[in-house]
């Protein structure tokens, strides 16, 4: 039996001992990702790594399970997280290290099922009734029948399927399971081909141009909403912004299935970019939330974070995420909400493209890395030594309510999850750039921050934002976003005045959108849908004016609207452009 190693891992941090929990997150999740552990997937230097996640609500707690972590973490609020250690291999799994390679979590009864993705290695089906104090036995020894990207389903009649798939070639597959044996009742069936021929979000590329390679489908995941069931997946692959979760909707458990149009899990622009291969759960009020990959793949493929998504579905059945400045703070539940509603807490971004100076620079991972919002692009300093810093100037005085820092792996020297890793610093505000007060003091911080959110209990008024290292776990001090929160104090942005897409018989898939630029503007966010009045689908726009959106489904008809925003706020909605 493991003996567990229990961490508390805030996803909302900086606050003194006895100040206000915190009320906002923000994406991506900060949890202690694991150090990839697999060989050959560090040639180009060792990253942290995780992705596939899915999160369950057991007991009123939130349970969160991901690619290859050895462990799992757990949480009251979805604010704190505590990782618990485990591996999940039995001894006969030899020469594999894919410890729960995007897992299958459960609920039958009482009980919390995991299994990891396999076809050949015989994992065994874990359960538990006490997954807080890593109470674990085998259900199964060997779930013989595999599979690969798993989902476990229980129906309200008590039956229990797994659906099941990871490829370019195949479709995902369903079969239900004997919910006390766990052997197949029955074959496989195919659930969901790809059609990439007909909806533009599902062909393969960071373009979507699918050139050279056939889109990839996996990720699996099934929830039922008044008497519908809705299962999701993952595509077109999970290096791209574009990586989604689309959703295909039926009467019966194992089909047959009719395709929502546009995916309901797609984050195409911003800091986090992609929200493919995830999981839809509930929280403590019946809100529904949608957890999913965020890509990096910078030094691998599978370089990636987790985000947290309010996600729901509208009086028609018709299932959404929303994902609109979707990597700024946002609201934590707390009780019944509209997740049409957003949870964007209307906290702008302070500091983007603006001056920035460091203590020392390392090759050409340039200061300006630090505010490009960029994930793939970082800030490192010559050395990981305590003293190190970098300043932001947010251009003039500024209401400050939040920073989120997000740091980069430069010369990490360890691989796996390691108990004892943990980030220090201290983090300054000025009016001058000379007199400095202590805006949050992390130096005696014991737990792993690597994407630190710090929520002030009080706004400041400030010009200057001031990291100063003083521990990294290992590697250099790089941070690929020091990202700060509040609001400005001018004009809003005004709507472009002009705004069209041009879309033709050739490929109704794609559309070039065009908008007249806005003075002032940071960015512009599109939104898009096959409704009028169902716009559930955006994408943020940095530092330009216009858009390739080539996810369309072909036979529909399409209706877009546009606003601008900067640090001071969000302009008005553009009337509706219609798009046949």
């Amino acid at each position: 039996m493991c003996k567990p190693f229990i961490l508390a891992v805030a996803l909302c941090t900086g606050l003194a001992a006895g100040a206000q929990a915190p009320k906002t997150y923000c994406n991506p999740v900060n949890i202690d990702y694991g150090y990839t552990p697999i060989p050959g997937f560090a040639e180009w230097g060792k990253h942290r790594a995780t992705a596939d996640p899915v999160i369950v609500n057991y007991k009123g707690d939130y349970y969160l399970f991901s690619t290859n972590q050895w462990g799992y973490w757990w949480s009251p609020d979805m604010s704190t997280w505590n990782f618990v250690s485990r591996k999940f291999l039995r001894r006969w799994n030899t020469g594999t290290y894919d410890e729960l390679c995007a897992p299958a979590v459960g609920v039958k009864g009482d009980t919390m099922l995991v299994f990891g993705s396999t076809y050949t290695d015989k994992f065994s089906i874990w359960m538990s009734t006490d997954p807080k104090g890593n109470v674990w036995k085998p259900l199964v020894d060997s779930f013989e029948i595999g599979g690969w990207d798993p989902a476990f389903f229980t129906d309200d009649n008590g039956r229990f399927y797994m659906y099941n798939g990871s490829s370019n070639r195949y479709p995902l597959y369903g079969i239900e399971l004997d919910r006390n044996t766990m052997r197949p009742i029955g074959t496989r069936k195919e659930m969901y081909f790809l059609e990439e021929w007909r909806y533009g979000w599902q062909r393969f590329g960071e373009y979507l141009d699918n050139t050279f390679l056939d889109p990839f489908m996996e990720g699996a995941h099934m929830t039922k909403h008044n008497g519908k069931y809705y299962l999701q997946y993952g595509a077109p692959g999970t290096e791209f912004s574009g990586y989604a979760d689309g959703v295909v909707v039926g009467d019966d458990p194992l089909g047959p299935f009719t395709p929502q149009s546009d995916p309901v899990s797609w984050k195409a622009g911003g800091f986090a970019r992609g929200a493919g291969h995830g999981a839809t759960f509930q929280d403590n009020w019946k809100n529904y939330w949608h957890v999913s990959t965020v890509t990096l793949s910078v030094k691998n493929n599978f370089e990636r974070r987790i985000g947290i998504w309010p996600a729901g579905f509208d009086s028609s059945g018709m299932m959404y995420c929303n994902t609109a400045f979707g990597d700024y703070p946002h609201y934590l539940p707390t009780g019944a909400a509209n997740h049409l509603e957003s949870r964007f807490t209307g906290w702008m971004l302070l500091n983007y493209n603006k001056p920035v100076t460091v203590s020392s620079t390392l090759g050409g991972n340039a200061a300006n890395f630090a505010v490009d919002e960029s994930i793939k692009t970082y800030w490192s300093a010559a050395t990981g030594n305590k003293g190190e810093w970098i300043q932001s100037d947010l251009g003039a005085p500024s209401t400050v309510r939040a920073v989120q820092i997000n740091y980069a792996d430069q010369d990490a020297e360890f691989l796996g999850k390691s108990g004892g890793v943990y980030h220090q610093y201290k983090l300054y505000h000025s009016m001058d750039g000379k007199k400095w007060s202590v805006l949050a003091d992390k130096s005696n911080n014991r737990t792993d921050v690597p994407h630190d959110y710090i929520e002030l209990a009080q706004p400041v008024t400030a010009r200057y934002i001031r990291l100063e290292n003083i521990r990294m776990p290992t590697g250099k001090f790089a941070v690929s976003g020091l990202r700060v929160f509040g609001k400005g104090t001018g004009n809003v942005p005004s709507v472009p005045k002009t705004f069209f897409m041009l879309r033709t018989e050739k490929d109704k898939r794609s559309g070039w959108v065009r908008w007249s630029p806005v003075d002032g503007a940071t960015g512009y966010n599109v939104y898009m849908g096959t409704n009028p009045n169902k716009l559930y689908n955006n994408v943020m726009v940095l530092n330009a004016n216009e858009y390739y959106y080539k996810g369309m489904d072909k036979l529909k008809t399409y209706y877009l609207q546009i606003e601008a925003f900067n640090e001071n706020g969000v302009s008005q909605r553009s009337p509706i452009l219609k798009s046949e």
